[in-house]
């Protein structure tokens, strides 16, 4: 690259130190005047604020201070960077337009920095390196972007889309592979998900689709890079399955990097998640996506922790949770709490911390012989006593009939 020949060494150098002694103000000033201009950015979750823009934000006046330095054209490196950033702005949905202003901004906010500490003839060369930084800046902002959103319903998403449909309908995988150019492995570990809802959801504040979008990408940025290419997946802000290619249905090692895949996806999207797994030959997908749904959604049911669970982590929990005479026989056992609002929460709780009553108490805030009532009055009206080990079992299998019922009812998963 060619050096500006009308460059001054002193006093691009001033320049730029003013704009690196300043950058902490910048960086505050840029966010807060956006937040203030641009209702978009109000409502971008923090974290996107405190991280991402913030991080924009410095780069972007380093590269200036840099450009103002050497006389030199911003660098490739540079350039790479605001088109990826762009690329990810353009996956979260924020509008194109307001990416774009984020930067005009940004420039005019570092104008009016320098117009106030320097001479006059040494802010005329700021403007026109700022303006030449601006033309750069929006051709690869522009450039990511779009691509971007050609490639979420380009030639490669759809082809990934159209394997993902055959291999989960059951259809000519073979075909469907020779004519989107995929080579099918040997074994895939299905994945169905249940997400956790992230905390900037919940906030009157931001956007809350922006966040559910910003923690779908982080999920699927996280599988593929743990695959070293894209997944084969599905993913919604509360639930998703993903195919992830493996090299063997049989080999036992899969366990262990779930595991370890887990606890990156779930630190990835900063959420609680839950997942059902089989590992299952390509022309079997159908049958294990199935069955890795039943299975996440029985942990769900028995408020398993975060992580990973295949059919013989939950062979009894599965099976009482399957429609049938029994089930509805369980489910009706706890009808005579169904009116006694306190009573049901307290039973639950009691089993899950094995009959420990001063965690009840402490849980829901009442004496330990308010908990003694109430477990009484439980065996009274179900004929069931929780500290019995048969009517325990009973107890269990029921709430979980119960639970599994009243999901299907209001149509969850």
């Amino acid at each position: 690259m060619t050096a500006d020949s009308t460059h001054d060494p002193v006093s691009g150098r001033a320049m730029a130190q003013r704009l690196l002694a300043d950058l902490p103000r910048l960086k505050a000033d840029i966010t807060a005047r956006l937040m203030a201009e641009q209702p978009v950015y109000r409502r971008l979750p923090p974290e996107q604020l405190q991280h991402d823009v913030s991080r924009v934000t410095e780069q972007s006046i380093r590269g200036i201070a840099q450009s103002l330095r050497t006389g030199r054209p911003l660098e490739p490196e540079w350039r790479a960077f605001q088109r990826a950033s762009a690329a990810r702005r353009a996956e979260e949905g924020v509008p194109i337009e307001a990416v774009v202003d984020a930067y005009y901004l940004g420039a005019q906010v570092c104008v009016d920095v320098l117009r106030a500490a320097l001479p006059p003839d040494q802010v005329d060369v700021a403007y026109r390196t700022l303006l030449t930084g601006l033309r750069v800046t929006v051709a690869e902002v522009t450039a990511g972007y779009l691509e971007e959103r050609q490639a979420q319903v380009g030639e490669s998403g759809a082809a990934r889309q159209t394997m993902l449909s055959a291999l989960l309908t059951g259809t000519d995988i073979h075909t469907a592979a020779r004519h989107t150019g995929t080579t099918l492995p040997p074994a895939y570990l299905v994945l169905a998900l249940a997400v956790g809802t992230h905390r900037d959801e919940l906030r009157e504040d931001v956007d809350t689709a922006v966040a559910a979008r910003r923690k779908v990408r982080r999920i699927r940025a996280e599988l593929d890079r743990r695959i070293g290419r894209p997944v084969l997946a599905q993913l919604t802000a509360d639930e998703g399955l993903a195919l992830l290619p493996r090299s063997d249905a049989a080999d036992p090692a899969h366990r262990t990097w779930l595991a370890d895949a887990m606890t990156d996806l779930s630190r990835a999207a900063g959420v609680p998640l839950v997942a059902g797994a089989a590992v299952c030959a390509p022309d079997q997908v159908p049958d294990a996506a199935r069955l890795a749904t039943e299975v996440r959604d029985t942990a769900v049911v028995f408020r398993r922790p975060p992580g990973a669970y295949h059919l013989d982590d939950l062979l009894i929990e599965h099976q009482l949770t399957r429609p049938g005479a029994a089930r509805d026989h369980l489910a009706a056992l706890l009808a005579p709490l169904a009116d006694r609002p306190h009573l049901l929460p307290t039973l639950r709780l009691y089993l899950e911390s094995n009959l420990n009553r001063r965690h009840v108490a402490a849980r829901h805030h009442v004496h330990p012989n308010t908990v003694d009532y109430r477990i009484r009055r439980i065996a009274t009206l179900t004929g069931l006593d929780p500290a019995d080990h048969t009517d325990r079992i009973k107890l269990t299998a029921a709430l979980a009939a119960l639970d599994t019922r009243q999901r299907e009812a209001s149509g969850d998963r």
